[in-house]
Formats: C-alpha cells, sequence, structure tokens
C-alpha cells in the first residue's frame, strides 16, 4: 500500500501524518471542492508535482490580479501548450475562468481549480465550463484512510477533519477553525450584511444535526427571518460545512414527513459551533454517530459511487418508525437505520418493519441495521443486523448492496 505524507504548522511545529486519501487521481481539468483544513492544497501538490501551483490566497497576488486580471493570462501564456495548473481557492477570483475556458481549447491545458466555496462560481462554471472540467469533492478524513488510528469515540468528539486531528483534537484549533471559517469564508466574501446574525444562526444550525429542518422554526430561534435562514442555509450548503437530506413520500396510506435533515459534515465542527468541546455525553451520541453515518455516506456516494440517490422515511404519527437513510441503486433500495448502541433491542426494527408493510414499488427493497455491538444478527423478517466493523468493511468494499 503507497502512503502519502501530509503536514501541517500548528503552534510553529510542522506535523506530519501518514495517510492514504481514497479520492481518485486526477486525470482531467477538474474543480475540486472541500472544506478549509480537508487537505486538498497539500494532496493536489503530491498528486501532480509537476504542475504549476498557483495560490490565490497569498494575498500579494490576489490584489494584482484584481486590479488587473490580464496578469493570470500573460503568466498562463508563458507556459508550454499541455500544461497542468492548480488554481488554489479558485471562488477568490471567478473572472479567472474565462482564461480557463480559453487556454482549454486553445492550448490543450489542464487546471485542477480547488474551493472551499462553490457559491461564487455556480453560475460562471457552470454556464462556462460545462462539460470541460467536473466536479469533484473531497471529505474528512474516513476509517478506511486512517487504518489503525480510526477510534470512534475521538472520531465523534473532534472530528477527523486533518488539520484537527493532527493537532489531537485541540479545542484551540477547533475554535480557530470556526473563526477563520466566519471571517475568511463569510466575512471576507461579503456573504452576508449581518456577521453576528449568521454566527448565532451557526449555533443554532448546529441544535439540529441529525434532526428535521424546519427553517421556520430555525427563524424563530435564530431571531431572524425566514428568508434569511433559507439563504444563510444555503450558505452552509455552499461552504461545504452541511447538507440537507430530502425526504421521501412513498405515498402510503400513512401521513409522511416532508421537510429534510440536516446533517453537518464533521462531528468537531457542528460540536464547536454548539460550544460543546468535552466528552461526548449521552444525549449527544446518537445525533452525532448518525450524522457520522450520513458524512461516511455522503464521501462513498463522491468517491465510489456506492449509491445513485438517497433519502429519509418517517411517518408524522410516530419518530419510532423513521428509517433514517434509503439509499437508491439501479433496481434496489437499501434501508438503513443507525443506532449508538452497543446492545440490540428488537424496537430497533419499528421503522424497517413500518416501510416493509407499506412497500408498494416494485423496486426491490433491502433492510439494515448498523450498532455498536459485536454481533451479526439477523431478524426472521430478514433485517440484518450489523456491527460497525461489518458495515464499513461493506461500504469500503462497495458491497452494501450484496
Amino acid at each position: 500500500m503507497t502512503y502519502r505524507r501530509f503536514s501541517w504548522i500548528i503552534d510553529g511545529e510542522v506535523i506530519y501524518l501518514i495517510y492514504k486519501r481514497i479520492l481518485k487521481p486526477i486525470e482531467r481539468s477538474c474543480f475540486l471542492f472541500g472544506p478549509r483544513g480537508v487537505g486538498k492544497s497539500t494532496w493536489l501538490k503530491q498528486q501532480l508535482p509537476e504542475a504549476t501551483y498557483i495560490d490565490l490566497l497569498d494575498e500579494a497576488r490576489f490584489q494584482r490580479w484584481l486590479v488587473d486580471p490580464g496578469e493570470a493570462s500573460m503568466v498562463l501564456n508563458a507556459l508550454p501548450d499541455g500544461s497542468t495548473v492548480i488554481f488554489d481557492e479558485i471562488q477568490r477570483l471567478p473572472g479567472l475562468l474565462n482564461d480557463v475556458h480559453r487556454f482549454i481549447e486553445n492550448r490543450k491545458f489542464r487546471f485542477v481549480m480547488s474551493g472551499s466555496s462553490a457559491r461564487k462560481l455556480k453560475k460562471v462554471g457552470t454556464n462556462l465550463l460545462a462539460g470541460r472540467a467536473i466536479k469533484r469533492e473531497m471529505f474528512p478524513l474516513t476509517p478506511e484512510e486512517l487504518g489503525r488510528d480510526f477510534n470512534l469515540e475521538s472520531t465523534l468528539q473532534f472530528g477527523t477533519l486533518p488539520i484537527v486531528w493532527a493537532s489531537g483534537g485541540n479545542r484551540e484549533v477547533l475554535e480557530s477553525y470556526v473563526q477563520t471559517y466566519l471571517k475568511e469564508e463569510i466575512q471576507a466574501e461579503a456573504l452576508v450584511r449581518n456577521l453576528g446574525g449568521f454566527a448565532r444562526f451557526l449555533q443554532i444550525a448546529a441544535l439540529f444535526h441529525g434532526q428535521v429542518l424546519n427553517a421556520s422554526s430555525l427563524a424563530r430561534d435564530a431571531g431572524v427571518a425566514r428568508t434569511t435562514v433559507l439563504g444563510y442555509l444555503e450558505i452552509l450548503e455552499d461552504t461545504l460545512l452541511a447538507f440537507r437530506l430530502p425526504a421521501w413520500e412513498g405515498h402510503f396510506r400513512v401521513k409522511e414527513k416532508t421537510h429534510p435533515k440536516l446533517y453537518w459534515i464533521d462531528a468537531g465542527i457542528v460540536r464547536t459551533a454548539k460550544r460543546r468541546f468535552g466528552e461526548v455525553v449521552q444525549e449527544e451520541q446518537g445525533a452525532l454517530f448518525e450524522g457520522w453515518i450520513a458524512s461516511l455516506l455522503k464521501t462513498y456516494q463522491s468517491y465510489r459511487n456506492t449509491f445513485d440517490d438517497w433519502n429519509y422515511w418517517a411517518p408524522t404519527e410516530s419518530s419510532s418508525k423513521e428509517v433514517d437513510f434509503l439509499l437508491w441503486k439501479n433496481d434496489e433500495c437499501l434501508a438503513l437505520e443507525v443506532k449508538s448502541s452497543n446492545r440490540w433491542r428488537k424496537e430497533y426494527t419499528q421503522g424497517l418493519s413500518a416501510l416493509a408493510e407499506n412497500w408498494k414499488s416494485k423496486v426491490k427493497l433491502k433492510r439494515k441495521i448498523v450498532y455498536l455491538g459485536d454481533e451479526s444478527l439477523q431478524t426472521d423478517d430478514g433485517i440484518d443486523v450489523l456491527p460497525l466493523k461489518k458495515f464499513l468493511d461493506q461500504l469500503e468494499g462497495n458491497t452494501l448492496f450484496a
């Protein structure tokens, strides 16, 4: 197995970590998005050592190119045909996509454009580079990447962003991460007018981690208008810190929930937003464990096309009959329930059983539960109960639907 070396400067010291990232190698022009501190720049430099690396966080360069956009073109003109160029933090100068387009078409350049926000590039990137640059994403470290260093307790307490993991879950690093996000992603890019209101929104939104999201309720708690909250949620998603999971409506005889669920991409970030830094308490564990599984599913869907689409399902009559995830692939649906208990309980099957009783689709339904116990089980009606390790083996081997 080939390992790659990563380094960060923390408190003046260079800290090295050796982990192999499972993101596919870069073979053509692409956008590479991921939250700050996930390791995009380090990975790109090691993947493409021959590339011309241009860091748009270099403030001197940024200011020069902001005043004189033509300077970027002059730099590219000096490179030979077919060159590979990395634009790091491309969202700072979205106008560069005009040059990217031209040099791809006329001189066969390969561009890799990394960023921690797709917000400014949405319209420009879609209209200008459709078909010329694919979209890739990088996520926090997975158990497969961490190997023997993986520890569930640390993962749920501190998260697995490389920059935080390298610090051993240092509280100052976690707090600095959120403050840097507010300063450099939100304030510097002028994404909101009221930074204080957005900071309050973050703290309230963190409480909705793993919960059905009601924008009106969130707006009341945050003390802002509903339309403002909807805009803030888009910013949270565009800056890749959170995502929404839509509800699935089976049009059964029971009334079903229709609001999406909100998940943050990393447990350490969401706990910091809530101002939680100590050990994970019991009332936190369920949402954190479910949220971590959601993040892993999103990661593997992006990296390995593990499934085609996903939702959750819940009748309004009873929260105990909710199914955490419906994963769709070809002509199959995998209904997955997540439990943070190390003991099996019969009532864990309520949601999966209710779903099966109402199932009308011709799509084949499979049902699984992942829990923290040690034994693999199967119920009389065919529900597979998987220990976390076996679930991770199936996820990593792309055999969830087997």
